[in-house]
């Protein structure tokens, strides 16, 4: 399409035009025959073909014509950097239409970001670190994470960053622990018990952003449709991903608020996230809380159901988290902020609800997520099938609010001290403003223009089942529980 057909003189949403073309005019000819045809219309733009009106000055509409063209250059070349190869860009236009990518990349880089972040790269010292390894699992909960690699984000701030697809998360853990990774996906309580040298060397960590809040539910095999009451499944198994996660953390509270026992009424089997409907199928468990995609990939295949969603448990609930070494923040400052703005950056356009069938597009290769887009997309729009035979509607079913809540770590903290895994009195808020950098997150979010809550709301209340956690009652809250870990 050209300058006379759409009024533009970039089409950076075509995918029949060429993107940023040989001439910087935006046309496909060589600067030479931009200068010979310059020279022969006396254009100020040669590219515009354009005549100014009778009722307004040449110089008016020249003056106005270099603003546009400077803004649409802009435009053209934002759209060149989060797609730098032309027939990717060409093929997700086709794929999605120009509307679909046009308010994406509208959602993902709004002028005011745009202009923060590029006031920040022109203030920033260079990066010390510029390429970087980086962990993740392939679950939804990455999402921000993994779309920021295609979509462009860490090549913005100059980064080069090498995801690497990881079997499970002791193997996170150790690989960021061996400095095999920079920075890594971690579940929200990992970077906290990793401080603690629960489970391993103690090795300060830190969370930089939530990935995801909601986004997790607990599925059972189909020959329990008919068992809907927690208080009936004694003996059963469950998988959880990991001892020191939010899965573990609320399916023990939800089985103690059912009168259940989780270290003696039932068994909770630690299992890899792509391992657990394999399992489910096999009937070596009878369900798990586990992350998406693998609650609806269960109902997918036809073996298992989706009882609860997490959200049920505790609407807004933390899962996923971006952490990092303190050692290689302290090393790396200029390097952690670049992937600071990348991940909050992504963070942003995944909260926009109308991007989430794009982002199920461009994490669903085999690369990232390895999952057909039909599962993604019910999981990240919300409009899904249970399993028992209705399509339900869960516009928050997942979400990507990034802030790393102090509240929210007093509170695995409260549950580690509950279930024996923390021994002794806690210095709840100390250790949790020691590893998650809210503060850093609320400043890095103001600096790209988006929405922050203030600092001092760190500590804000929630209900977890119905009951009310007030972070500022920490240790009684723990000792409140009539089923826990025996002392």
């Amino acid at each position: 399409m050209s300058r006379e057909t759409d009024g533009r003189y970039f089409s950076p949403f075509d995918p029949d035009q060429p993107l940023l073309a040989r001439c910087g005019c935006g046309k496909d000819h060589t600067v030479a025959q931009h200068q010979a045809e310059a020279a022969a219309t006396g254009s100020l733009l040669a590219a515009a073909h354009h005549t100014p009106s009778a009722s307004q000055p040449a110089s008016s509409k020249a003056s106005q014509d270099l603003e546009r063209f400077s803004a649409e250059f802009i435009e053209a070349s934002m759209v060149k950097a989060i797609f730098p190869h032309e027939p990717t860009r060409r093929s997700l236009i086709k794929a999605i239409g120009a509307g679909t990518l046009r308010a994406a990349v509208a959602a993902a880089l709004p002028a005011g970001a745009l202009g923060a972040m590029q006031a920040l790269a022109q203030e920033a010292r260079p990066l010390e670190k510029k390429d970087l390894k980086v962990g993740f699992i392939a679950i939804t909960c990455a999402s921000p994470l993994i779309m920021a690699d295609p979509l462009g984000f860490y090549r913005q701030q100059g980064l080069n960053v090498q995801l690497n697809k990881t079997a499970g998360w002791a193997l996170i853990r150790d690989k960021v622990l061996n400095k095999e990774y920079d920075a890594s996906h971690f579940l929200s309580p990992m970077p906290l018990a990793i401080s603690l040298g629960l489970g391993s060397t103690q090795t300060p960590m830190n969370v930089a952003t939530v990935q995801n809040v909601n986004g997790q539910a607990i599925t059972l095999a189909n020959k329990h449709k008919g068992n809907r009451d927690p208080r009936n499944w004694k003996g059963f198994k469950f998988a959880v991903p990991f001892d020191y996660s939010m899965h573990n953390f609320l399916l023990r509270y939800y089985l103690a608020e059912h009168g259940l026992n989780p270290d003696t009424d039932v068994q909770i089997r630690v299992t890899p996230p792509p391992e657990m409907v394999a399992n489910l199928r096999a009937g070596n468990i009878d369900g798990f809380l586990g992350p998406d995609p693998f609650n609806q990939r269960a109902v997918f295949d036809e073996v298992g159901f989706i009882h609860i969603l997490s959200k049920e448990i505790w609407d807004g609930h933390p899962c996923c988290a971006f952490g990092v070494p303190t050692e290689f923040i302290q090393q790396n400052p200029s390097t952690f902020a670049a992937l600071y703005r990348s991940v909050l950056t992504a963070a942003a356009m995944a909260r926009d609800p109308k991007n989430r069938e794009l982002i199920a597009k461009v994490i669903a290769p085999a690369q990232y997520l390895n999952q057909p887009e039909a599962v993604l997309n019910q999981v990240l729009t919300g409009t899904f099938a249970d399993g028992l035979g209705s399509v339900r509607k869960v516009a928050d079913r997942a979400d990507f609010d990034p802030v790393p809540w102090h509240s929210m770590a007093v509170w695995m903290l409260t549950q580690m001290q509950r279930w024996g895994y923390l021994k002794g009195d806690v210095n709840y808020k100390q250790i949790a403003e020691r590893v998650f950098l809210m503060t850093d997150a609320a400043r890095h979010m103001k600096d790209l223009g988006q929405p922050v809550t203030p600092a001092s709301a760190g500590y804000r209340k929630f209900r977890v089942m119905g009951k009310e956690f007030d972070p500022n009652k920490a240790a009684e809250y723990a000792r409140s529980f009539a089923i826990a870990k025996a002392a």
